[in-house]
């Protein structure tokens, strides 16, 4: 069984190299039949690739689709064969790296479709196979030919408006998940994973491979890499370290029902129903004092001690400056009203 598929719509230069690519409907484990349709369609003989399909080719991709009761596929095809822009059937039998901008383009839908969950797909190596773009309302644009795309837009009569420039495109360009909430969508990379429910203010930030399970509400930073439980909350200018594919060696995660105050941070794992005072930033070498149910020290350890453990409350000593971890005995309740995000 294969990895996944898709049609896609994408933006070339004027090399002919791939900028960005568009899968409005991508297939995770296609079935056996779909992979036959494409193989004896699009010439394809096996292996990881992106092929530049010709009208004609999807034309005929349509009517085999339609054969085998592959509906939605065939449609797609089938407009995609009238598109004015390039148009890239990937296929990817392996999760193996990708090697091409479309195929990491793919990977990245996968994410943000809820197809797969972050970690869930291999993306080593895939910095090198994006290029840097400018993102315009017109589009991604190579920098090399924005200038030139300004100037014309210009004597047209109109504004090329360059909303970033970046390797990543903001994800609401391509996929909006149901049940979700987003203050300021250039704030959620394309590869995010935004769980139904989940609600992300102005200030949040979801990186790629990166998200919630669902119900949180996200006033900070999701790195790369991490995943925050359901129902777990990050207050405002809060932070989480990242873990970039392919690295490190602790993956960074919030459990559920946790809850990261504003402008703190963790750089360990928590686990399910632990609380982060405000303003306390945790990394795994932090010295934190153990205190029992009548807040006598037991022992000091290093944060990475407690990583994964649920039910903890970190906190600042206000005398001392000590941080301190006890039992969160009060637990966190969220406020149903701030979480019902229909």
């Amino acid at each position: 069984m294969s990895f996944a598929f898709g049609i896609g719509i994408g933006t070339q230069n004027n090399q002919g190299e791939w900028l960005e690519v568009f899968y409005q409907q991508p297939v995770m484990t296609p079935g056996s039949a779909l992979m036959e349709v494409i193989s004896n369609a699009m010439d394809f003989q096996g292996g990881n690739q992106a092929i530049s399909a010709t009208a004609e080719q999807l034309s005929q991709l349509a009517n085999a689709l339609r054969q085998v009761g592959e509906t939605d596929q065939a449609a797609l095809a089938e407009k995609a064969a009238n598109s004015k822009r390039p148009v890239a059937v990937t296929v990817l039998e392996t999760d193996d790296a990708a090697s091409s901008t479309p195929e990491v383009y793919l990977k990245l839908h996968l994410i943000s479709h809820r197809l797969a969950k972050p970690h869930g797909v291999k993306l080593d190596g895939i910095f090198g196979l994006l290029p840097n773009l400018a993102w315009t309302n017109e589009g991604a644009i190579d920098l090399n030919e924005l200038p030139a795309r300004q100037l014309q837009a210009r004597l047209e009569g109109r504004t090329l408006e360059v909303k970033s420039v970046d390797k990543f495109p903001q994800m609401t360009d391509y996929v909006v998940p149901n049940g979700v909430r987003i203050a300021d969508t250039a704030r959620v990379r394309l590869g995010a994973y935004v769980g139904e429910g989940t609600t992300v203010m102005h200030e949040g930030f979801i990186n790629f491979n990166a998200g919630t399970e669902g119900t949180s509400m996200i006033e900070g930073r999701i790195s790369a890499g991490v995943m925050v439980g359901k129902g777990s909350d990050l207050g405002g200018g809060c932070s989480t370290m990242g873990t970039l594919s392919g690295g490190g060696n602790i993956i960074i995660a919030v459990g559920e029902n946790c809850l990261i105050g504003a402008n703190a941070g963790i750089g360990i794992p928590l686990g399910d129903r632990c609380k982060v005072e405000a303003g306390l930033y945790i990394t795994a070498g932090t010295k934190v004092a153990l205190l029992d149910d009548d807040n006598k020290l037991v022992e000091v350890i290093k944060a990475r001690d407690l990583a994964n453990q649920p039910d903890l409350l970190f906190r600042r000593n206000s005398q001392t400056g000590a941080v301190e971890c006890k039992t969160n005995k009060t637990a966190i309740e969220l406020n149903e009203e701030l979480h019902a995000n229909n």
